[in-house]
């Protein structure tokens, strides 16, 4: 499971912290707010109750007296409903065969031991607050006061309070959001300089920041890419330097071995063996010091110019004894704005290693589209396992085709210099596999105007 980002981390964290408050507040606010809506209905409730008990009372203490006009008299309104026992007999306003019913038979008990009482009950599956008064020792008092009208506050209020925490929580993930943005807008401009450094832009650098919590990070990240410039630099002219002092006695050698080499026929056996295993080293030497050479000197910017394309890629195939019909080419009359030198080395080193590691080319495909020029050279061969996509590019590596064919097939130089004359022109260079075997090298280079 794929990991959450650092930002996505910091939003929701702030979204959950802002959630967790958010309701812990909304709980507490509902709890109060209903513990004090409650407690003022049922003072409310009391003193209604007790002020309607006063006028029944006053209204039995007559001659024959009527007790359902007695009753019928009290303003109850709508949300109340007043009951009266008297002498084992239930006395109400209206008929209503479940009022009754909605008061607690220990409630009772408790009236009739002469001790007021007040409970909360489900009439008619509703909420309600029945409140008990005694008014002597065979009458007794009860109003049923409806709390269905709190209730829907109470509802109201906790679907207010559910939104409120819900957009509070939203806040916070906007919050988390910008927040994180911004925290993590220096590692952004890091990863940004770190990437065109990566492409070959040694003088890539982080801008001085008036962030004393950032200035640290700012000044070590430059002097480390100054160090790694400086010492780039240095190992660059060490391996010219030192491939420069190698050529003369390379030559010397080289020389010497062609005079090996003419003599050969006039050699015993042993001897003719050793001076050919000794011209080709000497040969593969001197590949190896001017590849070396050019990636010393390849640091430096394409010399763009416009080219012949098609005309360099025929002079390629001569050079290799290659058919000039494998040439595919969008435009034989388009010259391309590239450096002449380095596209050569170019074709010629994905020609190479195509007739080494890839059963010889059977493509070279040459394509101007809109944004780039388009090398692209395909093969027959074992193809580049997705593993080695990677290194085959870097110095000295070398995949698994070329470690099949021995040591000797070469230095794992050749695909090196080609992804560093790509990216002089600002392109890269990419392997692919071809859909019936084999593989294509793909470079692009950047278009630009003369």
């Amino acid at each position: 499971m794929r990991r959450a980002g650092l930002r996505m981390r910091v939003t929701a964290g702030f979204a959950s912290g802002a959630l967790a408050l958010s309701t812990l507040m909304a709980g507490v606010s509902y709890q109060l707010t209903r513990t004090s809506l409650l407690a003022e209905r049922e003072r409310a409730a009391v003193r209604a109750t007790y002020f309607d008990a006063a006028v029944v009372h006053g209204g039995l203490d007559t001659p024959d007296p009527d007790i359902g006009n007695i009753l019928r008299s009290l303003d109850t309104g709508g949300t109340r409903r007043a009951l009266l026992r008297r002498d084992g007999t239930w006395y109400a306003r209206t008929a209503d065969a479940n009022i009754t019913s909605a008061i607690p038979g220990l409630m009772q008990r408790q009236v009739e031991h002469g001790e007021p009482s007040m409970q909360r009950v489900r009439s008619d599956r509703h909420a309600a607050l029945v409140v008990g008064v005694p008014l002597s020792q065979d009458t007794w008092f009860y109003e049923v006061h409806s709390l269905e009208e709190l209730d829907q506050t109470l509802k109201l209020l906790a679907l207010v309070l559910t939104a409120v925490a819900i957009m509070v929580a939203a806040g916070g993930a906007t919050l988390g959001w910008y927040a994180a943005r911004y925290a993590t807008r220096p590692l952004r401009s890091v990863a940004d300089a770190a990437q065109r450094i990566a492409d070959g832009d040694l003088t890539a650098r982080l801008d001085p920041t008036p962030d004393p919590d950032l200035t640290r990070l700012t000044t070590s990240f430059n002097d480390m890419v100054s160090q790694l410039s400086r010492r780039m630099e240095a190992d660059r002219r060490f391996a010219a330097d030192v491939s420069h002092e190698l050529r003369s006695p390379l030559q010397t050698l080289a020389a010497a071995a062609s005079v090996l080499a003419r003599r050969t026929p006039q050699l015993d056996q042993r001897t003719a063996t050793a001076a050919g295993l000794v011209t080709d080293e000497v040969a593969r030497f001197q590949s190896l010091v001017n590849d070396l050479l050019e990636l010393a000197r390849s640091d430096q910017s394409a010399d763009r110019g416009l080219v012949g394309i098609a005309g360099l890629a025929r002079q390629a195939c001569q050079a290799y004894h290659l058919p000039e019909d494998l040439i595919i080419a969008d435009s034989d009359d388009e010259p391309w704005w590239v450096d002449h030198r380095r596209v050569r080395q170019i074709l010629g080193n994905l020609l190479d290693n195509a007739i080494k590691y890839g059963d010889g080319p059977t493509a070279i495909r040459l394509l101007a589209t809109g944004e780039d020029y388009v090398i692209e050279v395909e093969d027959h061969g074992p193809g580049v396992d997705p593993e080695d996509r990677d290194i085959i590019f870097d110095r000295f590596g070398r995949g698994r085709a070329a470690r099949a064919r021995g040591a000797g097939a070469g230095a794992g130089l050749g695909l090196a210099i080609v992804a560093q004359h790509a990216s002089a022109h600002g392109g890269r260079v990419t392997v692919h596999d071809r859909s019936d075997g084999g593989a294509r090298f793909r470079v692009e280079l950047p278009r630009q105007a003369p």
